[in-house]
């Protein structure tokens, strides 16, 4: 099997390349196509054979891999993967697109059908503070890319959802069945010792400060109840959120994975108020034995079982958030009994079910 690896773009060390990571590990020889990288950011994943497109010195110049994407279809479908029988696509936006050879097998792990042009377009305009005089323009661009996004879906032979979500929107959108492999917790989130609940204190929120992941609610609920709330993450809400903050609430910026293992293990809870498609927080959490107090849609709902690893909330407001806040502090939970229910999703697990999902699609 001679493999090949694509993903969107590589600006960061998110939660996408995590699992490309893994595959990465799996498949260390393959090499990884993108359009655009950032290797100084990408932590272990910059050591590997990373091949972009004609698009790399724009964003060098440029800085911001966004306002490239009305050309990112095209460099996609420009990558030359001849010689390769085996593709597996990582795919939030247009890695699904890549054109394979004939003859090779196309396994796409798909984070989202992408969600900016079919379901979050307004959220798009807002999030990136785009000019009025520019909307108009830029609701043509996605309406192209929704055109060109639902003709590539038949160009992937075999889709992996990473959440029964993300499932259920390739079923709506594509027309295509999937197989659901949840992203990976690292393995070290399972090393350092379980803190006891009684030598636990505060609430925890690790994030990019980014305003779909709503923040906001936690600062809120904290400043009403008087909680303890320590926010480890930066980003471009950072300014907002610190002038909303009272007193109880402390920024911790970028932490180290050692440091954030930390926090989660001292943590009561980790605050989860936004709507992912999967979410690495809470299972990092609970691999730490930490509980997490979430909103009750998206990933979250695979991977948290309400009264034995968190409590959900059902509305995302700080009134809804407040009243899981209270009956957390009513409930006991067993931070050993948390730990064992995350290692279903452990990196190795993660790496051994691909693994097998890939080989079985080459063998066809």
């Amino acid at each position: 099997m001679k493999l090949a690896l694509v993903a969107d773009w590589l600006p960061v060390f998110g939660g996408a390349e995590h699992a490309i990571a893994e595959f990465v590990k799996v498949w260390p020889q393959a090499p990884l196509f993108t359009t655009v990288a950032n290797r100084k950011a990408l932590g272990p994943l910059g050591r590997a054979d990373i091949r972009t497109t004609r698009l790399q010195p724009w964003y060098r110049l440029l800085r911001r891999h966004q306002v490239l994407l009305p050309w990112m279809p095209r460099a996609i479908e420009d990558i030359d993967l001849r010689g390769y029988d085996t593709v597996l696509s990582s795919s939030h936006a247009v890695a699904k697109g890549v054109i394979v050879p004939p003859t090779a097998v196309h396994v796409c792990y798909c984070h989202t059908p992408m969600r900016y042009a079919w379901e979050m377009e307004e959220t798009y305009l807002r999030d990136f503070r785009v000019p009025r005089l520019l909307r108009k323009t830029v609701k043509r661009t996605l309406a192209r890319l929704r055109r060109w996004d639902l003709t590539t879906a038949k160009r992937v032979d075999v889709y992996v959802a990473n959440s029964t979500e993300t499932q259920r929107r390739i079923a709506r959108i594509y027309g295509r069945n999937s197989i659901v492999v949840t992203p990976p917790v690292d393995d070290r989130f399972f090393v350092p010792t379980v803190k006891p609940a009684g030598e636990r204190t505060g609430y925890l929120a690790v994030g990019r400060l980014v305003p779909y992941k709503r923040f906001d609610l936690l600062i809120e609920a904290a400043n009403r109840l008087g909680l303890p709330l320590i926010i480890a993450g930066r980003g471009q809400e950072e300014g907002r959120l610190r002038t909303m903050a009272g007193s109880t609430v402390t920024f911790r910026g970028f932490v180290t994975d050692e440091e954030l293992m930390d926090l989660y293990g001292s943590a009561k809870a980790v605050l989860f108020p936004q709507h992912e498609d999967a979410g690495i927080v809470p299972l990092e959490a609970q691999a730490c034995g930490t509980p997490v107090i979430a909103l009750g849609a998206g990933g979250a709902l695979d991977t948290v079982r309400e009264g034995v690893t968190g409590v959900f909330f059902r509305e995302q407001t700080s009134a809804s958030l407040e009243d899981a806040i209270r009956r957390f502090s009513g409930m006991t939970f067993d931070p050993h009994i948390i730990r064992d229910h995350a290692r279903q999703f452990s990196a190795t697990k993660f790496r051994e079910r691909m693994r097998e999902i890939v080989e079985k699609a080459a063998s066809r």
